[in-house]
């Protein structure tokens, strides 16, 4: 396995309470993986973690070809090294089109100088009109993204973090408030970009996890507690356990 990233033995305590605890998970650079659990299981601070915005109090975490730790580095610089997420609430920018939205997230030079004097070259554009089909917003390049429908503002921001060319994409509850048709162009969406990234999603609707068709990883406590396919995982009596509440 080609191996992205590696969370190794990694813990954070919060005024005494354990919300990550010895926690290793693997993923690889091209790879659709789901992760489930309940309440408190971890799942947010895992992402978290990862993204550089809590650090832990012990553990490692090994990005890349290269093994570079990321423990220690900003969420800035994490960013730059092709970590992207999207948190539950959808965040675009409401008066601006979905053109102007996908042009501010396009990975290009981002000095100061540039930002001040950037116009969209046609490459830019071009570049941008892929995205758009991507997502299924094709038609909706020069709509203002706040008339955009709950699902279609998701899209955008899938379209948002996939402009900026991340490597390994964390995606929190991406089908929560969705009506059915929304939600499966959501997978087919996440299930392409797996192709050539990695993709980690956070998910309590075991229908959208049966949909991505991928591994599951089950935490509980923190910790790894099962992974494997969806069937693997919930034939597991202490997955069943847990999710039952005995």
């Amino acid at each position: 396995m080609n191996t992205l990233l590696e969370v190794s033995g990694v813990s954070v305590s919060f005024d005494g309470f354990r919300a990550i605890n010895n926690l290793s998970f693997r993923i690889a650079s091209a790879e659709m993986r789901a992760i489930i659990g309940p309440n408190g299981a971890g799942k947010t601070t895992f992402m978290d973690i990862v993204t550089g915005k809590t650090k832990p109090d012990e553990g490692r975490i090994l990005w890349g070809e290269k093994s570079v730790s990321l423990l220690g580095l900003s969420e800035a610089r994490i960013a730059r090294e092709g970590v992207g997420r999207k948190f539950q609430k959808p965040t675009v920018f409401e008066d601006q089109t979905v053109q102007e939205n996908l042009l501010m997230a396009l990975k290009n030079k981002r000095g100061p100088f540039s930002v001040l004097l950037y116009r969209a070259k046609n490459d830019d554009l071009a570049r941008v009109e892929a995205f758009a089909e991507e997502i299924g917003l094709a038609d909706a390049l020069m709509r203002k993204s706040g008339e955009l429908s709950h699902g279609q503002k998701q899209w955008l921001e899938i379209g948002m973090l996939l402009a900026q060319e991340p490597r390994l994409l964390l995606v929190d509850e991406p089908a929560a408030g969705m009506t059915p048709a929304e939600r499966e162009h959501t997978t087919n969406i996440l299930v392409e970009a797996a192709k050539t990234r990695a993709v980690v999603v956070v998910e309590h609707d075991m229908e959208f996890v049966r949909r991505l068709d991928c591994k599951v990883t089950v935490l509980h406590e923190g910790s790894v507690l099962a992974e494997g396919s969806l069937d693997h995982v919930t034939a597991n009596k202490d997955v069943v356990d847990v999710y039952l509440g005995r």
